[in-house]
């Protein structure tokens, strides 16, 4: 592993740091290199390669917006035997505690970003000779990415769809209930499902929603902060419904009460919230449920119940 990572980075320094890693997904060992310290993360399934090609473009979107602090990608290397290695830039971190506000404000901002460059480019079309901030970002008018990405291990579809009620419904609650079917043929999760996918375009009634970069797994083990501020990683990113983003934030250990205050102050709460946050919660046990097992059963069931009230 260490002869083929100072081949690939082309350093002559190659000195391991800290302890090694070990994530539900993933491994980690942070190194020093003639360019700085860098962190590898390692993955030996199949499929590393396209999680890990996910996990640079988010990094890349993400940064591209200058709004939020994430690792900077280095490249992916193939491994001998497969499986795959993840390089970025390492950042010396501990857990999100007096920074939590700033990064509700930055989140806010991130989901913000798509729409204002809406607004401005409409602003500037009656200008000759100019486009929106000069900007290499673009304007995105649909839901989806340019790319697969991975939440876990499971690869995500993120063909662009107009519709953002279907596109959640087919490219995340069937793509999961699909692999639940496959590993489980659960009958009552199917028939749950045949009844709750109708009832969803009635959570959205009355809401315009404009497609906003999402981390896409923001839960309390992929934030952090540094002497500097905030940071985000591990990022599965598409375009879609800020509010999915929020959901899992609330879940598994949740976000310090700052957080979502410093949030809301950008984003109102908008009627309805609290029932499409069950709806996008049950997207997290049920791919949960495919990651860990039956234990996420009886979440997933009872928030299904729940949304069908």
């Amino acid at each position: 592993m260490e002869q083929l990572l100072r081949a690939e980075l082309r350093t002559r320094t190659l000195r391991a740091f800290g302890s090694p890693g070990a994530g539900g997904i993933s491994e980690g060992r942070a190194y020093d290199t003639d360019a700085g310290p860098v962190f590898v993360k390692v993955n030996r399934r199949s499929q590393a390669r396209q999680m890990f090609e996910g996990e640079m473009a988010s990094l890349e979107a993400l940064r591209g917006t200058g709004l939020v602090r994430v690792p900077q990608p280095v490249k992916v290397i193939d491994l001998p035997g497969g499986g795959a290695a993840f390089v970025m830039e390492y950042l010396k971190m501990k857990g999100l505690s007096s920074q939590a506000a700033k990064l509700g404000e930055q989140m806010a901002d991130l989901h913000l970003y798509n729409q204002q460059l809406g607004e401005k480019l409409k602003k500037e079309e009656g200008t000759v000779g100019r486009r929106a901030g000069g900007a290499e970002f673009q304007h995105v008018t649909k839901f989806g990415f340019h790319t697969v990405t991975c939440c876990g291990f499971i690869p995500q579809v993120n063909e662009w769809l107009d519709d953002w009620p279907t596109f959640f419904s087919r490219h995340r609650l069937q793509a999961q209930l699909d692999l639940i079917e496959k590993d489980y043929a659960d009958r009552e999760a199917r028939e749950l499902w045949s009844r709750l996918q109708v009832k969803i375009p009635e959570l959205f009634c009355g809401l315009q929603i404009v497609p906003a970069l999402l981390h896409g797994d923001l839960w309390s083990g992929n934030v952090a902060e540094d002497e500097t501020g905030p940071v985000i990683y591990d990022p599965a990113s598409f375009y879609g419904h800020s509010e999915f983003e929020l959901a899992i934030a609330l879940m598994f250990g949740g976000f310090p009460r700052a957080f979502f205050t410093a949030y809301h102050r950008k984003i109102p709460k908008a009627p309805g919230f609290d029932r499409r946050m069950q709806l996008y919660q049950l997207f997290n046990y049920l791919n949960h449920w495919n990651h860990f097992g039956r234990e996420y059963r009886s979440p997933s069931l009872s928030t299904m119940r729940m949304l069908l009230k």
